[in-house]
């Protein structure tokens, strides 16, 4: 096993960088039957952070790349409930335009500032002027209950709809960086999109209900890999290897910059219940926290520009992961970037960085559970969402800190 291990390992030197791994949970496989919208992050800017936006229509909460100087965000919920992410896509573009890319963050601006539902979502993408700088695959929700992914390239569109039985039967979808209507076999991301599967239809059939928190635990820290069919985190492999591992197809990646979770509505309940769960840098070493959308410019200071001593554009939570994970990658010669430390995000003794954060994470959802029973009875007002938002900042700075302790 350890020699047919090592071999594979080997062979497995990719090039994957710019590459997200994404589903669409529909309400009929979520625990409270609201549709939820996951999005790993991967990209060549790791400073990240979340920002208040005033859209042309609607205001919203975006991700964006900390150097940003607006006009474009990676993921984000506006305050009509309207939500969208995307994954590169490496197999739609058409040959003669294959040089106009990168453009995926300025439609998703104009999206938030301008959509309310999927319907609306669509007519941007007729009306909006060709050619896009666009191949990618878009995933929506909104807070009519619908929920799709949109395959774009520079002129045309294809749309799954989550709520479509034939295509969707459990209710949820997975998509990686590789779209289902482009060149048959090309893209990437295939052993991501059969890890996240995997791990999905293993739950769906043990009769798990979906969650925030599962996602991110689940999923958004899973080191999973469906060809060599081993976990790290349920097995003794790492523990063979010195607590070191190689960082190869799964979804936390070295070039992971956070992860956003969407959590829409019901129907018939006001979209001002959307819920934005962000955990800002590598999942590992992220700590989920909610950004309610019914006040949307109410952000925990931590996640957001100017909180952060050392770059000024960078939000505090990920100037502490990318310290971080200088340790957990700490060789830079030769191909050494490729290999990381796990042994320092869990262990036995339940002392890793992965598992003290953990617990953080667990007191900042139990504190939220009040605070999401507020919202959804229309008594939640700005003075008790500020306590809150004090605390997760408290919360997460101990946290962090504590770890040099």
């Amino acid at each position: 096993m350890k020699k047919l291990l090592a071999i594979i390992l080997i062979s497995m030197l990719s090039v994957d960088v710019f590459a997200c791994t994404s589903a669409i949970f529909t309400g009929k496989c979520t625990k409270d039957g609201r549709p939820l919208m996951w999005k790993n992050r991967d990209t060549g800017e790791l400073n990240n952070r979340l920002e208040y936006i005033k859209g042309k229509k609607y205001g919203f909460v975006g991700l964006v790349n900390s150097p940003h100087k607006g006009g474009e965000v990676w993921a984000g919920s506006n305050e009509v409930g309207f939500c969208i992410m995307n994954t590169a896509s490496y197999n739609l573009a058409i040959p003669e335009e294959k040089d106009l890319q990168d453009g995926e963050g300025v439609l998703m601006y104009k999206a938030l500032a301008l959509c309310k539902t999927l319907k609306d979502f669509e007519t941007l993408l007729d009306t909006i002027r060709k050619p896009l700088a666009v191949e990618a695959n878009f995933g929506v929700i909104d807070a009519e209950g619908g929920a799709a992914y949109y395959e774009v390239n520079t002129r045309t569109w294809v749309k799954f709809d989550a709520n479509d039985e034939k295509l969707a039967p459990e209710g949820y979808l997975i998509w990686t960086n590789y779209s289902r209507s482009g060149k048959e076999d090309k893209g990437m991301g295939y052993v991501r999109w059969g890890n996240a599967t995997d791990i999905v239809d293993k739950a769906y059939k043990e009769g798990v209900k979906f969650t925030p928190e599962w996602i991110m635990d689940q999923l958004s820290r899973s080191f999973y890999h469906s060809v060599l069919k081993a976990d790290l985190r349920n097995s003794d492999i790492a523990e063979k290897t010195n607590g070191w591992f190689m960082d190869q197809d799964f979804i936390p990646r070295k070039s992971t910059s956070a992860i956003s979770i969407f959590q829409g509505v019901k129907e018939g309940e006001d979209a001002a219940n959307t819920i934005y769960w962000c955990g800002m840098g590598y999942g590992p070493l992220a700590v989920m926290v909610p950004v309610f959308m019914k006040y949307p410019k109410m952000i925990p200071s931590t996640l957001v520009k100017g909180s952060s001593k050392v770059k000024k554009n960078n939000c505090w939570v990920c100037d502490q992961v990318l310290n971080l994970k200088k340790e957990l990658f700490p060789i830079t010669r030769g191909n050494g970037s490729k290999y990381f430390h796990y042994g320092i995000l869990y262990n036995n003794e339940g002392t890793g960085y992965g598992q003290k954060l953990k617990v953080a994470e667990d007191k900042i959802l139990e504190e939220s559970e009040q605070i999401i029973e507020d919202l959804r009875k229309g008594t939640l007002d700005k003075k008790h969402l500020n306590l809150f938002n004090k605390y997760i900042d408290e919360v997460l700075r101990s946290a962090y800190q504590g770890l040099k302790q």
